[in-house]
C-alpha cells in the first residue's frame, strides 16, 4: 500500500497529483467558458478536445444537465484519470426562478429568507448540472455610482456579515455533497465597492483601517459559515491587485482565517495583472497569482501557458501547482462529483415546485418594495376606484423586471406591471400609456398619457433605469432618470396637479436614485428596484393593500450627487455642522442630510416606539445586553415594522462612527395594538479594532439607539456602562 510521507494512507486525491503530468495538473486550475452566458469578453472554443486531453479542469457558463453530463462523460470515460468537472455559473438572485436582485432582498432585513431564496436558487441551478455559485457578492457599496452595488447587501459592514452568513448556509445547505447544494463563491475580496470615482475596475486606494473595519469582516463571516470558495477582485488595493495580494489573500486569508477552500480568480484577471503593470508577461503573472494563493484561473489561460515557464525561471515551484490542485480536487470530492460526477441533474425538478417557488418570489418582491413616501392617502389604492392610469416606459417592460443578471431565467415568463395590475383589479379599467422612451435620446410622446390624466381616477407613473444599467460596467455619473423621463414626468406632474389627480411613482433601479424634485411632487413613491419573475405581481399586491409595503432600505439615498459617497456610519467631526457657522462641516448649497436615511421606508400602519430599557446597566465582554422597546401601531392597517438597533461609543481611543447597526427585528401589529420588540446584543459585538487595529473591548459608556431608520432625530436612546 503507498503511504505519505507522514506516514498515512495515501488518499485518493494524493493518488491522482502522483499520476498527473504538469499539463494535467495546470488543467485542474484552469477554467474556460462554455457558450451560455457572457460575463466578460467571450473567448469561446469547444472545450471537448481540451477535457479530452486533461488540460481542463473546469468550466463556467455551461447550463442544462444535457450539455453538463455531456461534457461530464468526456472527462470521466475519455480522459486519461477520469477527474470530474467542476461547472460554475452566476446564480445571484435565483436561476431559473428569479428572485428580486440581492440590494432588493436585502431590503427585507430578514435573513431566514435570504438563505431561503439560496437554497431554492441551488436546487433549480443543480437540476441543471450546477456545482458552483459564483455568489454570495458581500462588497459593502456606499457609492451609488458603481453599478455591482446591485448585487450586493448595501452600505453597512455588520448587515453584510448576517448577508453573508445566510447566503453561504443556503447555497451549501450543510452537506456539498447533496444534489441539491452548490460550492459559495464569496466575492468580491476584498474592498471592491470604494472603486476611484465609482467607476468599475479602477482603483482603490483608502485606509487600512477601512479596509479591516468595514470590507474584510463579510469574508471572515462567510468563511466562518464555510464557504468553499473565495473570489479576488479585479481592482487593485493601494497599488497591488488583489489577484496578487499576498498579504490579503494568503497570509490574512488562509493564515490567520485559516481558510483552506478554493480561491478562483475572476474572468481573465490573472491577464490582467499585466495591464495592472505589475507583471511582464503570463508567466509572471501567473507566478504573481500562484504565490498569492489563487488556485484556480478562470479565462485566462495563464496557468496552462504561463506557469511552465514560470517553473523554468523559479518563480514558482511545484509544490505550490500541487498545493493548489489539492485544493481543487478537495473541494470536487466534498462536492461528491468523484463518488456521482452525474447526481445534480440526474433527476429533473417536478413542475409542481414551480408554483410554490414563484409564490415565494411574488412575496418576497412584494416585501422588498420600499414605500418612500405616501401622502394625501395615494395608497393602498381604493377599491372604488374605476379607471387607474399605468403610464412610463417601465409600465409593460416584463424583459427589465429581472435585473442585469438574469441567469437562466426566461424573461418572457416575467411579470410586468401591466399585467400585475390588470390581474389584480379585475374589476377596475386600467388603461396604458409609455409616453417616452426608457433611455437614450427617444422622443417624448406624452400627449396620449396627458390625455390620460383627464380620464382616470389615479395615475401610477413607472420610471426607472434599463435593467442594463446596473451591474458590472454599469457606472453612472448622473443619477437622475435616464433619458427624457424627467421632461415627461413633470409634464404628467403638471396636468395630474391642474386636475387634483393623485400621482404614484414606481421607481425601478439597481441603486438609489437623485431624484428629490420627483419626490417633492408625487403623491407616493415606492422603490421597486428589480424584483425578478413576479415583479408585476408584487408591485400590484402593494398597490391594492394586499401586502403593506415592509421594505426598508439598505443604502443611503443622496439628494444630490455632490454629497456622494454617503452613508450613515460617519465618524464624528471635530466641527459638526452648524447653520450658523460658516467654518463647519457643510456643504454651501445643500444640507448634509440625505433625501432618505439608510433603513427609511413606510408601511400601511402608523408605528410609535416608547420606552426604551437595557439590561443590565453594567456589562462585561463576556455578558449579553437586553434591549427592550414597546411598539404602538396607531394606523388604521395592520402593518410590519422594521425596529433598528444601533450603538455609539461616545469616548473611545478611536473615534468611532456616529451610528453603528448592531441588530434589528420586525413587529407585526395590528391597528391600535401594541407590542414589545426584544433584542440581544453580545456585549463583544461592542469590541472595535484599536490603533493597532487589534480587537479591544474598553470600559467606558456606550449609546443604545432604537428606532426606524439611522435618522438620529427618530431614535429612543439610553446607555449602557461597558467594564
Amino acid at each position: 500500500m503507498a503511504v505519505r510521507a507522514g506516514g498515512g494512507k495515501v488518499s485518493r486525491i494524493d493518488t491522482l497529483i502522483n499520476a498527473m503530468t504538469l499539463p494535467e495538473k495546470l488543467g485542474q486550475l484552469t477554467m474556460a467558458s462554455g457558450s451560455y452566458a457572457l460575463t466578460g469578453p467571450l473567448h469561446f472554443a469547444d472545450p471537448s478536445d481540451a477535457i479530452r486531453a486533461g488540460t481542463l479542469g473546469n468550466l463556467l457558463n455551461v447550463v442544462g444537465a444535457t450539455e453538463v453530463h455531456a461534457l461530464q462523460h468526456i472527462a470521466i470515460e475519455e480522459s486519461r484519470l477520469g477527474v470530474p468537472l467542476l461547472i460554475g455559473f452566476d446564480v445571484l438572485h435565483g436561476h431559473r426562478t428569479l428572485f428580486p436582485v440581492p440590494l432588493a432582498e436585502t431590503s427585507l432585513f430578514d435573513p431566514a429568507i435570504w438563505e431561503l431564496t439560496a437554497r431554492e436558487a441551488a436546487a433549480e441551478a443543480c437540476a441543471d448540472g450546477i456545482s458552483m455559485a459564483f455568489a454570495p457578492m458581500v462588497d459593502v457599496a456606499r457609492d451609488p455610482r458603481w453599478g455591482r452595488g446591485i448585487e450586493g447587501p448595501g452600505e453597512d459592514p455588520w448587515l453584510a456579515q448576517r448577508f453573508s452568513q445566510a447566503k453561504v448556509r443556503g447555497f451549501q445547505s450543510g452537506n456539498l455533497a447533496a444534489g441539491t447544494s452548490v460550492a459559495a463563491v464569496a466575492k468580491h475580496y476584498c474592498a471592491y465597492g470604494p472603486v476611484m470615482a465609482g467607476r468599475e475596475y479602477a482603483s482603490v486606494d483608502i485606509s487600512e483601517r477601512t479596509v479591516h473595519e468595514v470590507h474584510l469582516p463579510p469574508f471572515a463571516t462567510a468563511v466562518a459559515a464555510g464557504v468553499a470558495a473565495i473570489m479576488p477582485a479585479f481592482h487593485d488595493l493601494a497599488g497591488v491587485p488583489m489577484t496578487a495580494h499576498v498579504a490579503l489573500l494568503r497570509q490574512w486569508l488562509r493564515d490567520h482565517l485559516g481558510f483552506d477552500g478554493v480561491v478562483v480568480s475572476d474572468y481573465n484577471a490573472i491577464g490582467g495583472l499585466i495591464l495592472h503593470g505589475v507583471a511582464a508577461d503570463l508567466s509572471e503573472a501567473a507566478a504573481l497569482a500562484l504565490n498569492a494563493g489563487v488556485d484556480i484561473d478562470m479565462m485566462a489561460g495563464a496557468y496552462l501557458s504561463g506557469l511552465p515557464g514560470a517553473l523554468e525561471r523559479g518563480l514558482v515551484q511545484l509544490a505550490q501547482i500541487n498545493t493548489a490542485v489539492y485544493r481543487v480536487l478537495t473541494l470536487k470530492e466534498r462536492l461528491g462529483l468523484f463518488d456521482d460526477p452525474y447526481r445534480r441533474g440526474a433527476t429533473k425538478e417536478a413542475a409542481a415546485m414551480l408554483g410554490p417557488r414563484r409564490a415565494l418570489a411574488r412575496s418576497i418582491g412584494a416585501r422588498a418594495i420600499v414605500m418612500l413616501k405616501n401622502e394625501r392617502a395615494a395608497l393602498p389604492l381604493a377599491q372604488s376606484l374605476r379607471r387607474v392610469g399605468l403610464m412610463g416606459p417601465l409600465a409593460d417592460a416584463a424583459e427589465q423586471m429581472g435585473g442585469p443578471w438574469p441567469a437562466a431565467g426566461n424573461t418572457e415568463a416575467h411579470v410586468s406591471v401591466l399585467a400585475g395590475l390588470l390581474s389584480a383589479l379585475p374589476q377596475t379599467e386600467v388603461r396604458h400609456a409609455a409616453g417616452v422612451a426608457l433611455g437614450g435620446d427617444g422622443a417624448v410622446d406624452a400627449q396620449g398619457a396627458l390625455d390620460l390624466c383627464a380620464q382616470v381616477d389615479v395615475i401610477v407613473l413607472c420610471l426607472g433605469e434599463a435593467a442594463l444599467m446596473s451591474g458590472e460596467a454599469a457606472c453612472r455619473t448622473h443619477l437622475g432618470l435616464p433619458g427624457r423621463q424627467r421632461e415627461f414626468a413633470e409634464a404628467v406632474l403638471e396636468r395630474a396637479g391642474a386636475l387634483g389627480k393623485r400621482v404614484i411613482v414606481m421607481l425601478f433601479s439597481g441603486r438609489p436614485l437623485v431624484v428629490p424634485w420627483l419626490v417633492e411632487r408625487a403623491d407616493a413613491v415606492l422603490a421597486c428596484w428589480f424584483l425578478g419573475s413576479e415583479a408585476g405581481n408584487a408591485v400590484a399586491d402593494v398597490l391594492t393593500g394586499r401586502v403593506s409595503p415592509s421594505g426598508r432600505t439598505p443604502v443611503t439615498w443622496p439628494r444630490c450627487e455632490g454629497q456622494i459617497p454617503i452613508f450613515f456610519g460617519q465618524r464624528p467631526s471635530g466641527r459638526p455642522a452648524n447653520p450658523a457657522d460658516s467654518f463647519t462641516s457643510r456643504y454651501l448649497e445643500a444640507p448634509n442630510e440625505p433625501l432618505f436615511a439608510f433603513g427609511h421606508g413606510l408601511t400601511y400602519g402608523s408605528f410609535v416606539f416608547s420606552n426604551l430599557r437595557a439590561t443590565p446597566r453594567c456589562a462585561r465582554r463576556e455578558e449579553t445586553i437586553d434591549v427592550h422597546v414597546d411598539v404602538l401601531n396607531e394606523g388604521t392597517l395592520a402593518a410590519e415594522e422594521t425596529v433598528f438597533l444601533f450603538a455609539h461609543d461616545r469616548v473611545a481611543s478611536v473615534a468611532r462612527p456616529l451610528l453603528e447597526l448592531r441588530g434589528f427585528a420586525k413587529i407585526f401589529l395590528q391597528p391600535g395594538e401594541q407590542g414589545t420588540v426584544n433584542l440581544r446584543l453580545p456585549a463583544a459585538e461592542l469590541c472595535f479594532l484599536g490603533g493597532d487595529l487589534t480587537v479591544v473591548f474598553e470600559p467606558g459608556e456606550v449609546e443604545i439607539l432604537v428606532g426606524p431608520c439611522a435618522e438620529r432625530a427618530r431614535l429612543l436612546h439610553t446607555s449602557v456602562q461597558l467594564l
